[in-house]
């Protein structure tokens, strides 16, 4: 595995450009699809900084992913080098991914596994939960965690919008590492071991407090999913979620790839939708962008029911394919965040439908900080100011776009 001088030069340079963020320990990150205008220069890319907190690790590097996706030549290269690097240098390293998509993407998770000093596991979060390990997030030495939307694709580092944080801080490592040890323990049992196992539970607490250069605050909670499988109940996705939307007095901002009140076996789910709705009724400005990977399902009756609620706007966005050509499972904005006030966030791997809280492996963070959440509420209305969004109308035919495989 080759390490590119492009990957030495990205390591240099994020080492002078990460003071563009206002805390030293708390940072967001992003991806942008290439030949758009959704980069933003201040914001460093998750390629960069991947590769400089991986050249970090010491002692260990745990990672648990949706899936590994490489092709030759692309930034996704850089990274397993660093992950091969970091092995070589002695650090253990340790991945976990879900078992289905490993059947679509095995290869550079066999290779990983072959090489000194790293294990790969497969879990099957459907024998667990009944859904998939969704969450997308590692950690170096138990002390710094880089977590986010972005998949270990190299579409995700290229060709997809994507928003992550990178936090070091040990509160959060450790939590973040409850998480991944009961997962690697998960993956390594039977059905009969998985139904007996009592996932071992903690009280995480107080936030974590970050202080910038000029004395502004940030304070952080950790947020997991599925719920009977996380350490702190108290702690769980959804409430989270529903509390940060019920805070709101003046405005709301959400982005998903998918969100839809409707049950995948029938039924609905209406405690997150509900909770919108609420907002605008009692006048909180609402706007929320959606990917057009949701034209054409049943979940666009519903988005329109959501948009003729007074004070909630909504929107399709739909990313120009790349000028070198289509790429399958790209060109989509897969950003999973809500902003209150401008003030105070959530951000996570979660998409907004019932099974990533109550099926599906995903991870989060409340955040309270003035500076991190004017930053994301100018990323939302980059996208939603742009040519690539398209409002939702009660009138609106939204026909399905091509994402996948072309045949």
């Amino acid at each position: 595995m080759r390490r590119s001088l492009a990957a030495i030069v990205l390591l240099s340079c994020s080492l002078l450009h990460a003071q563009n963020s206002p805390f030293r320990d708390l940072e967001i990150v992003e991806s942008t699809p290439a030949g758009t205008i959704l980069d933003n220069p201040e914001i460093r890319n998750a390629r960069e900084v991947w590769v400089e907190m991986i050249g970090r690790a010491k002692q260990t590097l745990d990672i648990e992913e949706f899936y590994v996706s490489h092709e030759p030549g692309k930034w996704m290269e850089d990274v397993l080098g660093a992950i091969y690097a970091a092995a070589d240098r002695g650090v253990k390293v340790r991945l976990i991914v879900d078992s289905r998509m490993y059947k679509t993407y095995p290869g550079s998770v066999d290779s990983l596994g072959r090489h000194k000093n790293i294990e790969a596991r497969r879990i099957d979060f459907g024998a667990i939960a009944g859904g998939i390990q969704h969450s997308k997030y590692f950690i170096v030495d138990r002390m710094e965690v880089f977590m986010g939307s972005q998949n270990f694709d190299w579409r995700a580092l290229e060709h997809i919008h994507e928003l992550g944080l990178r936090i070091r801080e040990s509160r959060i490592a450790s939590a973040y590492t409850e998480v991944f040890e009961t997962d690697w323990q998960l993956a390594s049992m039977d059905p009969a071991q998985i139904k007996a196992y009592k996932i071992p539970h903690s009280t995480f607490g107080k936030p974590v407090e970050f202080t910038g250069p000029d004395g502004e605050k940030a304070e952080l909670l950790p947020t997991y999913s599925p719920l009977g499988w996380i350490p702190d109940s108290t702690r769980w996705d959804e409430p989270a979620i529903i509390g940060l939307i019920n805070s709101a007095q003046k405005t709301l901002t959400l982005q998903f790839l998918s969100y839809s009140p409707l049950e995948r076996r029938g039924g609905s789910y209406t405690a997150i939708d509900d909770a919108i709705r609420n907002a605008g009724k009692r006048g909180v400005k609402v706007r929320m962008i959606v990917s057009d990977w949701e034209k054409g399902s049943p979940a666009v009756r519903a988005l329109k029911e959501l948009a003729a609620v007074p004070n909630i706007d909504v929107a399709f966005t739909s990313i120009p394919e790349w000028s070198g050509g289509y790429i399958s499972f790209a060109r989509v904005e897969h950003c999973k965040f809500i902003v209150a006030d401008n003030e105070k966030f959530w951000l996570g791997t979660s998409n907004c439908e019932k099974s990533y809280f109550y099926a599906t492996r995903n991870l989060g963070v409340i955040c309270t900080s003035n500076l991190l959440g004017k930053t994301l509420a100018r990323i939302f209305d980059k996208s939603w100011n742009s040519s690539y969004k398209e409002s939702i109308t009660q009138d609106g035919d939204y026909k399905p776009r091509e994402h996948g495989e072309k045949k």
